[in-house]
Parts: C-alpha cells; structure tokens; sequence
C-alpha cells in the first residue's frame, strides 16, 4: 500500500531526520509505529500520507507518487489522523463535521443521514450532535475526529496516537473499530506510546528512534 524508496526529508535548513530511508507498508496488515518523543514517528506518518514530501527519494501510496498527485488524491485513499484533533475539525457542529466528507462525494441526504447517525452511535456522539466541536473536551474531539475519517470507509488508515484523551470504556470501542476494520481487510498504521494498545493489536511493530527505523518486528494478535 505505501512504498518508501531511498527516502530523505528535513525541515527547512534543519540537519536531515531521515536519510535514504527503504520502507514498505502492506495494505492487510496492523502496523504500529513505536520509539522515543522526536525519533520521527510523526513526520514517517505524514510522509506516508502525502502531508510532507521527501527532498528526495519518492513515497508510494497504492502506486501514485505523492509528489506528483494532489493531497486530496491521497486523501481518498488514506485517511489520517493528527496527533491534535483541533488541526482538522472545522465544521459548525458535530454532525456537520461527520457529513462534510460525504457531501463532496454527492451522496444523498438520505444516506448520508443514515450513515452519520450510525457513526455518532458508534463513537458515543449522538447527544453532542449539534454543538459546536469548540465546546468538546479533547477527547471527545478525538472521537470526532476519528468518526469523521471512519465514515468516509477509506481503504487504509493513518491514526497517530489515537487513545490520546480516551477513557478506558471508549479506548474499547475504538479496538472494535480496528478490529472491525482490519476482519475488512483495511489496512492501518498507527503511532502510538500505549503500550496496551500495541500488545493488543499489531501485526507488525516499527521502531523509529534518531530518525532510523531500528527494527522491524513481525507479531501475532
């Protein structure tokens, strides 16, 4: 699914976080990115999704050069989320904040209708459905955040650290959304300092520290 071939990026006039660095991501597969604050698990993530763009070398996502290809192409490929929800909800209220995606596909509304309201249910929303997502503590943000890219159903997902603000009780929910998602045979990498989470659902764990991948380690669920 993502193919990262002799892969160099800095930021700006920064020392190199990464040189010809060779990667490959499977689309069936659960792949944790794990190490220490500023090894450069963040910016691996977004160098996946097509945020930011090598200096040199070429990232892959499902055979398109993400420096060749709008974001939004990308985007309906991969969906991603940011380690602070506030960078990418916008909308007037929750609801409006799910449905956005679908819109610009054209779906009805009718559909749309339905598909919002199985996702507020899904992520324990549907009494915040109509406020404004300023007004949501962070993990509630969290949540939205994530139920908005869920309802898009893209075929792989970038979730940088997910449990972030989540009690145990709605930590739960989302390991059954993965675990509903990976039985579809979506694939996912997600970054993440929780321990737990990593035991409980990887397949595959890379562990990235002073902008290197250390290891690359393969494990049963």
């Amino acid at each position: 699914m993502i193919s990262l071939q002799d892969v160099s990026f800095r930021y700006q006039r920064d020392k190199w976080l990464f040189k010809h660095l060779n990667l490959e991501i499977k689309q069936n597969l659960i792949t944790f990115i794990v190490g220490p604050n500023g090894g450069g698990k963040t910016t691996l993530g977004k160098l996946m999704a097509g945020i930011l763009k090598p200096q040199a070398g070429t990232v892959l996502v499902d055979g398109l050069n993400t420096k060749d290809v709008a974001l939004a192409e990308i985007g309906a490929r991969i969906g991603y989320l940011f380690q602070e929800p506030e960078r990418q909800i916008f909308a007037a209220s929750v609801r409006d904040e799910i449905a956005f995606a679908l819109e610009l596909r054209g779906i009805s509304q009718e559909e749309i209708n339905t598909k919002v309201d199985a996702v507020l249910k899904q992520f324990q929303l549907e009494q915040l459905a109509n406020l404004s997502p300023i007004k949501l503590s962070r993990g509630e943000k969290q949540r939205l955040a994530i139920a908005a890219i869920m309802v898009n159903q893209p075929r792989f997902f970038i979730l940088d650290e997910p449990t972030t603000g989540l009690d145990r009780e709605r930590k739960g929910i989302l390991s059954s959304v993965i675990e509903k998602l990976k039985d579809e045979g979506i694939g996912m990498v997600i970054i993440s300092h929780d321990q737990y989470f990593v035991q409980r659902h990887a397949q595959q764990i890379i562990t990235v520290a002073g902008g290197e991948i250390v290891d690359v380690a393969s494990c049963s669920t």
